[in-house]
């Protein structure tokens, strides 16, 4: 699936913007969609790992897209990898730009005082700046934050068994809605699972939870967002979600 297909595309090196936003409507938030490493950037790890979890939130980055396809939905999508630039952590926090994750070293993050400033100030400042400006001057009526989640963790052999996970910190307005309706599509789902939305969910803290903005935090197992069919199953099902959860908000 393309992911710019039959969608306008704003593209700056930390975010692309997918669809047009509309007042009232549904903005999709990605910020691990990409595995992008910028050429100038050496990480010095094996390639092999950007097309892993490690880097990227599998699937969304598709899901997003399509979604962008239908009036009155656009997509926000992070444009570099996590490994490079942690968009959903904190700026001062030492895993925003990671110098190991899930037991792989990345040496090329080893960066000085001064590096790390730069790194925040080129990727993280820009797509939070840009986010900020977008939610101000088009207001959602729904932002759904979308990531994905891995079958089983690497550490352990006992599979992770819910479909979808409904995440969030402080304002569960709308998880306490999406979680029936996604259960009677007949889906196993976690609340606050395959982990708790109050732990990692900088974007959403700061751009929903301190600004009294709905939103629904949404991670999708990996497996069922492997093919064009199955994104495309699941965009549909959270265009319907969405538009449902935002009328019953409104």
């Amino acid at each position: 699936m393309d992911p710019g297909r039959g969608a306008a595309v704003k593209e700056h090196e930390a975010f692309r913007l997918l669809g047009t936003p509309r007042f009232g409507g549904i903005l999709v938030v990605s910020d691990h969609a990409s595995n992008r490493v910028p050429d100038d950037i050496d990480l010095g790890i094996d390639p092999a790992l950007l097309g892993q979890h490690v880097a990227v939130d599998l699937g969304v980055a598709e899901v997003g897209a399509e979604m962008a396809r239908q009036p009155g939905t656009a997509a926000f999508q992070g444009n570099i990898s996590r490994l490079v630039c942690d968009l959903n952590r904190e700026p001062h926090a030492p895993a925003v730009i990671p110098i190991a994750s899930d037991g792989h070293a990345i040496p090329g993050n080893a960066l000085d005082h001064a590096g790390h400033l730069a790194r925040i100030a080129r990727f993280h400042e820009p797509y939070h700046t840009a986010l900020a400006t977008l939610l101000d001057d088009v207001p959602p009526a729904l932002v759904l934050s979308l990531h994905s989640f891995t079958p089983q963790l690497a550490t352990s052999d006992e599979p992770r068994p819910w479909q979808v996970g409904v995440l969030y910190n402080e304002d569960d307005r709308a998880a306490r809605l999406a979680i029936p309706l996604l259960e009677a599509e007949g889906l196993i789902v976690g609340d606050q699972l395959p982990y708790s939305g109050k732990l990692l969910n900088y974007t959403m803290n700061r751009h929903c939870e301190a600004e009294g903005r709905p939103y629904l935090g949404i991670e999708l197992r990996q497996d069922e967002v492997a093919s064009p069919q199955q994104q495309a199953k699941w965009a549909e099902l959270l265009a319907r979600l969405c538009n449902r959860v935002a009328l019953s908000l409104s």
